[in-house]
């Protein structure tokens, strides 16, 4: 089968297209892969500067859809089923998953929305409610309002009841904050309205920023760092106004706590049967063009949650 591959941690112009074996399905769900999500983690998998550094040669991808080929007995997942799933080598004709990181896919969604919808979903979900405690009737201020996660924080957070202001560097960004479901859209460079929660993904001098814009007991809860920068902060701001900075990393967390994912999973299910989640998706690649999604995830030029297709033509 075709799989991309880290073969040395040297960027995305040093990933290969390799043919190698399928996977076994041994005690996991045997997946065919009609499309991954491209996500940030990826980026920095190829170069060897994620918190998980597997030894080369490894396949890329943690975010899968397609069609379940077999199953454990008692998992819950037959020949057939449609599937979305949190899993190491999604960047492949077929995966596996375990049983516990793999959900059915919403009718609703297509195989392209269903490879954006554990990662980004879960993390916003995770980070939104159980982290930062968001509550109806609250005002949430969501950076990097146009990519994967932030669209999805859009969404999650107007399904928990909450008044939600896209933050967007662009017109065209500002379009896709906007038909994802935010309330209301700012620029980056423009002032923001007071908030109850801020979700941040972005990192950097956005940060102290955001402090400063917190409500009374507000919450600031951090998802990452594209930005590349990685902010210090002087405590004192949050003593003396009563605010809170939270950190929100799911996977480790969502790992040991399998009940609680399928918690979360059953209640985004009815998020998107309700018609709040439906995962935006951007650009869609082939195999061969997934050094140019990483580049364009790296220089800050994804709009929505950029996927690879599976059966998508290489490029010319």
């Amino acid at each position: 089968m075709r799989a991309v591959q880290v073969t040395q941690t040297t960027g995305p112009d040093g990933l290969e297209i390799a043919d190698v074996p399928e996977p076994a399905g041994d005690g996991a769900v045997l997946i065919d892969v009609r499309a991954a999500g491209i996500s940030f983690p990826d980026l920095l998998l190829s170069r060897g500067q994620y918190q998980l550094k597997p030894d080369p040669p490894f396949t890329l991808g943690t975010e899968a859809a397609g069609v379940v080929r077999t199953a454990p007995e008692g998992s819950g997942f037959e020949p057939g089923d449609r599937v979305a799933a949190f899993v190491f080598g999604a960047f492949a004709d077929v995966c596996t998953g375990m049983p516990q990181m793999t959900f059915k896919l919403p009718e609703e969604l297509s195989f392209e929305q269903g490879a954006g919808l554990v990662m980004n979903y879960h993390t916003a979900h995770f980070a939104l409610s159980r982290r930062a405690g968001l509550r109806e009737g609250e005002t949430l201020l969501v950076h990097g309002a146009a990519g994967g996660v932030g669209t999805a924080a859009i969404q999650v957070g107007r399904a928990l009841g909450a008044r939600v202001v896209g933050v967007v560097s662009t017109e065209e960004k500002e379009m896709v904050a906007r038909d994802a479901g935010a309330h209301e859209v700012v620029r980056a460079d423009a002032e923001w309205p007071e908030a109850d929660v801020v979700f941040d993904p972005v990192g950097g001098e956005r940060l102290g920023q955001s402090l400063k814009r917190l409500k009374a007991e507000g919450r600031l809860v951090v998802i990452g760092f594209t930005e590349g920068q990685i902010p210090s902060v002087k405590v004192n701001r949050l003593l003396f106004r009563n605010v809170s900075l939270i950190g929100a990393a799911w996977g480790h967390f969502a790992l040991e706590r399998p009940d609680y994912v399928q918690e979360v999973a059953t209640d985004l299910e009815r998020m998107a049967a309700d018609g709040h989640v439906a995962p935006v998706v951007g650009r869609t690649y082939a195999f061969d063009q997934v050094p140019q999604a990483l580049h364009d995830l790296d220089e800050r030029r994804a709009i929505g949650k950029l996927i690879l297709e599976v059966d998508k033509e290489p490029s010319a």
